[in-house]
Formats: C-alpha cells, sequence, structure tokens
C-alpha cells in the first residue's frame, strides 16, 4: 500500500440546516436526525477502511490530470478520471496478468493507460460519443502511418474543406438549434462534406478531431446538468445572470490547431517506440470496446475472466450526458428520439431516468435487489426524499426515483462486476457522495455496504485531503458542509 493516511471525519457532517418554512421544521429535523444517526453507524462498520490518502487529488481522479498527457489531452471528457490514476491503482495494487474491465468508458482513460502497461482492456460504452473518442483512439495507438499523419498535415495546411460545397447531413436537435455562429455553421458543414471523400482511418480521426473543437466553436459550455448558453447566441438559457463564456474560436483555426497537436503527439509516439522498441511491445495490451449499457453487456461476459475491474460510474448528482453532448451526438447523427432512448439506458443518474425493470433484465439480480431492501440507510433516505416529495418541497419531483434508480441498479451492476472478477482481484470505483433536501448521501458507504454483501472484502475506501462543497443552491440552505470524494477499493476473496 502507499503513503501514510489519516482518519476521516463523517460525511454526513450537520444535515440539520434552514429548512423551508411551508414544512415542519421540527419533522424534518428529526428524519434528518435518524439519517444522520444510521449513517453514523454504518460509518462505524468501516471506520478502520475509512482512510485519507494524501496522493489523491483533484486534478489525478478528474480530467485535470490529463490536460498535459499527450493523447489523452486532446478531447477535453470531463466526467473522466486521469492516466495517473490508472497508473496509480494498479502500480499500488498489481492485480495479476490479464485483462482490465471498466464498465463505465467514457472517453477509455483506463483502457488506454491499463493497455499501456501491459494489461488487456474491455471497456463498456454506451454513448455515442465515447464509442468514437475510444475508436479514434484505438486507430491512432495502433494503425497510424507515415502516410496517415501525411494526410493530416495536408488537411491542417491546405485547409481542403473550405472549396468543399456544404452537406446537407447535418443533424440537428431542439437544444443544438442555434449552437454555432453562421459561419461556423457553414465550414462544419463543409467539413463534413469533405469528409466524405476519405477513406477508413484518417476520416475517423478527423472527424474525431472535429469532435474535440465543437464546444470551444459554439456558443455552448457543458454544465453537468445541460448546455449553458452564451448570450450572443440569442438563446435565452437557464437562470437570470447574463452568461458570457469567453472567447469563442473561429473553425479554422480550432481545427488546424487541434488536427496539429495530434500530429504533434502522434509523431512523439513513433520517434519514442523507435527509441524503446522493446518498451513499446511490452506495454502494448489489446483495447476492446463493448458497445451497449453495462446493465445489458455485463450479464453475457463470462465469469472470472477479470483480473481487475476499474471504472467511475455516473455520480448520483442530475448529470445528463446526453444534453451535455448533444453537440457531439449531433455530429454523429444520432436523432432527438435516439438521444432520448439513451437517456433512459444509462444507469439512473438524472431526474429523466424512469424506473426500470431489473428483474426483466436479468432474473438473477434478485440477490442486489434484496440486498439494497435491506439497508436501512438506503429505506430511511428514500422514505425522507418521497416525504420531502409529498410536501412539494424538492426541486425537482424526480429526485426520489432517481436516487432509488441509482443504488438498485449500481447493485446489479457490481453483482455482475463480482461475477465477472477472477478471485483475489480488486475493483476499484471513483464515486461522489451528494446531498439532496438537507440529506447528506454517503454514496461510499452504501455501495460498500452492497459490495460487501454481495461478496466482496472492502479493502479500504480512500478519500481525497480536499472534501467537495456544496452546489450554490444547497450552500445557501446548508452552508459550507463538505462530501468526501472517495476511491473504493474492493476484492474478491480468494
Amino acid at each position: 500500500m502507499p503513503s501514510a493516511k489519516r482518519r476521516i471525519p463523517s460525511a454526513a457532517g450537520n444535515a440539520q440546516g434552514k429548512q423551508s418554512q411551508v414544512l415542519d421544521e421540527e419533522s424534518i429535523s428529526d428524519h434528518l436526525n435518524k439519517i444522520q444517526k444510521l449513517d453514523e453507524e454504518l460509518r462505524e462498520l468501516f471506520l478502520d477502511k475509512l482512510l485519507t490518502e494524501e496522493r489523491l487529488t483533484r486534478q489525478i481522479v478528474s480530467f485535470q490530470a490529463n490536460k498535459t498527457r499527450p493523447q489523452y489531452r486532446w478531447y477535453k471528457y470531463k466526467e473522466a478520471f486521469s492516466a495517473d490514476l490508472v497508473e496509480y491503482l494498479l502500480g499500488s495494487y498489481k492485480p495479476a496478468p490479464g485483462t482490465i474491465l471498466d464498465p463505465f468508458a467514457g472517453s477509455g482513460t483506463a483502457l488506454f493507460a491499463s493497455a499501456s502497461l501491459g494489461f488487456d482492456a474491455d471497456g463498456i460504452e454506451l454513448l455515442p460519443v465515447g464509442q468514437q473518442i475510444i475508436e479514434a483512439r484505438s486507430i491512432t495507438r495502433n494503425g497510424i502511418q507515415s502516410r496517415h499523419l501525411k494526410k493530416l498535415e495536408e488537411w491542417s495546411s491546405q485547409r481542403p474543406w473550405e472549396t468543399a460545397e456544404p452537406s446537407a447531413d447535418f443533424t440537428v436537435m431542439r437544444i443544438t438549434k442555434g449552437a454555432y455562429p453562421e459561419e461556423t455553421e457553414r465550414l462544419i458543414r463543409k467539413y463534413l462534406a469533405r469528409l466524405q471523400s476519405e477513406k477508413g482511418n484518417i476520416r475517423t480521426i478527423l472527424l474525431f478531431a472535429l469532435l474535440c473543437v465543437l464546444e470551444s466553436i459554439s456558443y455552448t459550455r457543458k454544465d453537468g446538468q445541460y448546455l449553458r448558453w452564451d448570450h450572443r447566441s440569442g438563446r435565452r438559457g437557464f437562470g437570470k445572470k447574463i452568461f458570457n463564456k469567453g472567447t469563442i474560436f473561429p473553425f479554422n483555426l480550432a481545427i488546424c490547431k487541434k488536427i496539429e497537436e495530434i500530429v504533434s503527439d502522434l509523431k512523439r509516439t513513433r520517434e519514442q517506440s523507435k527509441l524503446f522498441p522493446a518498451e513499446q511491445c511490452r506495454s502494448n495490451g489489446k483495447v476492446n470496446l463493448l458497445r451497449g449499457s453495462c446493465l445489458g453487456v455485463l450479464p453475457r461476459l463470462a465469469t472470472e475472466q477479470y483480473s481487475a475491474i476499474l471504472t467511475s460510474p455516473p455520480y448520483c448528482n442530475r448529470y445528463d450526458y446526453t444534453r451535455t453532448y448533444a453537440l457531439e451526438h449531433a455530429i454523429l447523427k444520432v436523432s432527438e428520439k435516439e438521444n432520448a432512448h439513451l437517456r433512459q439506458s444509462m444507469v439512473s443518474c438524472t431526474v429523466e431516468n424512469r424506473e426500470k425493470e431489473l428483474l426483466a433484465l436479468e432474473s438473477s439480480w434478485k440477490k442486489a435487489i434484496s440486498v439494497c431492501d435491506s439497508l436501512s440507510l438506503l429505506s430511511e433516505i428514500l422514505f425522507y426524499l418521497n416525504k420531502m416529495k409529498e410536501n412539494h418541497s424538492l426541486n425537482n419531483n424526480g429526485i426520489p426515483r432517481m436516487v432509488r434508480g441509482y443504488f438498485y441498479e449500481l447493485a446489479c451492476v457490481i453483482q455482475e462486476c463480482f461475477r465477472v472478477l477472477r478471485k483475489g482481484g480488486h475493483m476499484f470505483m471513483v464515486n461522489d457522495n451528494v446531498r439532496y433536501a438537507g440529506a447528506s448521501i454517503s454514496v461510499d458507504l452504501i455501495l460498500s455496504k452492497i459490495a460487501e454483501q454481495l461478496g466482496f472484502q472492502i479493502e479500504n475506501i480512500l478519500s481525497l485531503p480536499q472534501f467537495k462543497g456544496n452546489s450554490s443552491q444547497q450552500m445557501g440552505l446548508h452552508g459550507k458542509d463538505s462530501l468526501r470524494k472517495c476511491v473504493y477499493i474492493w476484492r474478491k476473496k480468494c
């Protein structure tokens, strides 16, 4: 194990902030006190496992540390963790040789970082944007040749799209309508039209380059639950404040710079492979993409085939990836209807997720569902949130359904992960605790208890030294009461 650690305080904290005057404050306080008491009891159970790891920073467990790393920096996938974290975990816990699984692969950081350490890696990803990123990264890692580099340089220097006729094949959703300045949209259409004359790997890489710059050339900024619109778009955004995202880059400048960055990184990698061919060969694990929802893919995987599982599921924080990545999905020709279907296929993490018929998906998940039913803390949290819904005290009535779906669905995922993991193998998970209606929800403790009930041995729940603050909405009610952000370390007993 790595560096020394210190004990960390309770995540429940002071859950008794000011409450809406419409409700009976004493009754709310009683519910919150009960949640806090149950939380403290569960925390006591894992007290010797709850540790602060000084090496874990917000940079290493987020995309921030990838910003300066060649290839990982190409696409700013804000929900990703860093390659540094993958190297830290695999280096510290030393899984047996074999294949690593990431059930929520996202942009593929766990896959490519694991493969660079000599492991094969399987990743399950539902969203087309993530699938496209992983496909392009796989090509640049395995199939790039001198002629490809030359072609990319020609695109950057000669800008062949400028002489093309704009493509009419350009998907627009309600959420993406008017997302670009008129000239920028015209050039995107010309770029897409010119792409049709390219073949195979080059087309994939150039399409990927376009996805990398969409946010920077648009009127929008990704903001978790939705796209935030710059006032220059003329489109009314959320909130009363006028939003200015700063520089909106011209299309030609942005795309050429991105292609040049990709070429520069690829040339550097080629030079390194010439200097250290043996090291390059040793580090060339295979990356395999499994397309679809992990709830659908996991039950089809063979038992005990993975050396380790390393992942970060969507957090229970209402973030809607189908909205934040709508620009990319429109470019990838995902229709409005298909985007809505993707939203319902994800693990429940947004208030629009409907309840899933889990036993209809997989009858063996009775065990996972039974475990969730038996957890007193989870039951009390759900009871409280439903009570707040009945009293019209939630800012969205979908919150209780989302929270319930989140834990029950992740329990099914954990059950499947236990099944496909080899004996002695570790499962690493990055996640955040959350708060709704004043109730601090210790996601780390609840999921670890679920994992324990499903057969995992809880080795550690490693917390960042810096806790996560409240959202602006919660800050006014509950002050600076912080929440843990953790990496869970679970092990399948031999």
